[in-house]
């Protein structure tokens, strides 16, 4: 882990999960000033995931981090996210063209077009902080499709902090990483692992059965463990 490493968006779900792992990072909140200082690593979680929100500060947070980098001579890292695909029944590579079905996979693609040196993290579904696990109150109702609901590519939260170290050190990156454990598994089996009940709901007019990355590219610069959902309710939860 870099010894100098500042990380936007303190209080979203994501950082909450990682920041007991990364006790000595810069932790930076909406309006705090960016520390003084030459080089380092920057890590952008800033955002907005909220339809009803200012989907836009994506673009404008990952814009001032880039800036940041460049007056610093810092290594700058965007958080995008696997939205910027849309549905598919076969995984999807970095060189995938985009097609986002909602407005906020529109506004991680436009992020990731903006000028200027960093590295685009696409990033899966993190267990415990996604909608799934992480807000998941009473019986959970899933889209009828598969034989256990919808199929996403997921990752454990320790497991992340271990990828993202690892990221951190490492010389020669690609401009555009997939970030999730392979292969991509059901919500219901997520929430079975979670003991967390779920049943199916009506079919819903724009359900998207399945979103999965391919990871071979991460994995030639940092192997992954296949996923499993028991793991991840564990690194969830400690």
């Amino acid at each position: 882990m870099p010894s100098d490493l500042i990380v936007t968006g303190a209080t979203g779900r994501l950082a909450r999960l990682l920041r007991p792992r990364w006790p000595d990072a810069v932790w930076l909140s909406r309006g705090q000033a960016w520390p003084e200082g030459r080089g380092g690593t920057i890590l952008n979680l800033a955002g907005v995931t909220d339809p009803a929100g200012p989907l836009d500060d994506n673009v404008a947070t990952a814009a001032a981090a880039i800036a940041e980098g460049a007056r610093r001579g810092a290594r700058v890292f965007l958080m995008s996210s696997a939205a910027v695909y849309g549905p598919g029944d076969q995984d999807f590579a970095e060189d995938t063209v985009l097609a986002p079905v909602n407005a906020y996979g529109q506004a991680k693609a436009q992020m990731e077009a903006l000028p200027g040196p960093a590295v685009i993290l696409r990033l899966g579904n993190v267990a415990g902080a996604d909608a799934l696990l992480g807000r998941a109150t009473g019986e959970v109702i899933l889209d009828p499709v598969g034989v256990e609901g919808p199929v996403r590519s997921y990752i454990g939260p320790a497991t992340l902090a271990r990828v993202l170290a690892h990221l951190f050190a490492a010389a020669d990156l690609p401009r555009i990483l997939n970030i999730a454990e392979p292969p991509p598994v059901s919500m219901g089996a997520l929430l079975d692992a979670a003991r967390l009940p779920w049943r199916f709901g009506s079919t819903r007019e724009g359900a998207i059965p399945r979103v999965g990355l391919d990871t071979r590219r991460l994995q030639a610069l940092c192997p992954l463990p296949p996923a499993d959902p028991a793991r991840m309710v564990t690194e969830w939860r400690a």
